[in-house]
């Protein structure tokens, strides 16, 4: 029996197969799915670059400076505020600074809350050093392991834009796992952290403020 598609991309996720990506495509891709003012956390670095130069939205928050945060930060926005989809962003090097909250996910099950891991096996805004993803580190495998069965693997463009999609309609947690390729950001977020928090406050409903757009 000749296998479908859908068997051809679980097979490729599950032998750690999948094709490498580029980030600003994927992060577009993301972007570009969104369509009831869901939450996106950007860790820092290349991860909120991107975010920030794919589309500026007030549902956005760029991680600036401290490694590990954006599932956390996730998690918390997923939990106050159970009725709006959150997808966090968030590096393979960075995810080793808070690997435990992968457990503390599964154990608290917040239903819409989505973390995408970039996976491209360095720690590439400090220099490019290789992180354990290189020498072989699945991430996916581990975020199982942790407890969250809903992770997979992105066998391709195509696959991502689907696994997004089950995001956006079923219940969580979700875990996608892109393996990517090291180019550079598309653009560098402004460093303003008041203004960043102070919109993001507004985009979720919670607060009014003074400060420009």
């Amino acid at each position: 029996m000749t296998p479908t598609t859908g068997q051809e991309n679980a097979r490729a996720r599950e032998a750690h197969n999948a094709k490498r990506l580029y980030r600003f495509d994927c992060t577009k891709r993301l972007v570009a799915r969104l369509r009831n003012e869901e939450a996106v956390i950007g860790g820092i670095g290349h991860s909120n670059f991107d975010l920030w130069a794919a589309e500026h939205r007030p549902q956005n928050f760029y991680m600036l400076g401290s490694m590990g945060l954006a599932v956390p930060i996730a998690l918390g926005v997923a939990l106050a505020q159970p009725q709006r989809k959150v997808f966090a962003l968030e590096g393979d090097g960075s995810l080793l600074m808070q690997l435990g909250c992968l457990t503390t996910v599964a154990t608290l099950k917040p239903a819409n809350l989505a973390i995408l891991i970039l996976d491209n096996g360095s720690y590439q805004i400090t220099g490019g050093q290789a992180t354990p993803a290189a020498g072989g580190a699945d991430y996916v495998a581990i975020a199982r392991a942790c407890g969250l069965p809903n992770a997979a693997w992105a066998a391709d463009e195509e696959d991502f834009e689907r696994l997004v999609d089950r995001c956006l309609s079923t219940d969580g947690p979700h875990v996608i796992g892109l393996k990517l390729d090291d180019q550079g950001p598309a653009a560098q977020t402004e460093r303003d952290p008041p203004q960043i928090r102070d919109r993001f406050m507004r985009g979720l409903g919670v607060k009014k403020s003074k400060l420009p757009g």
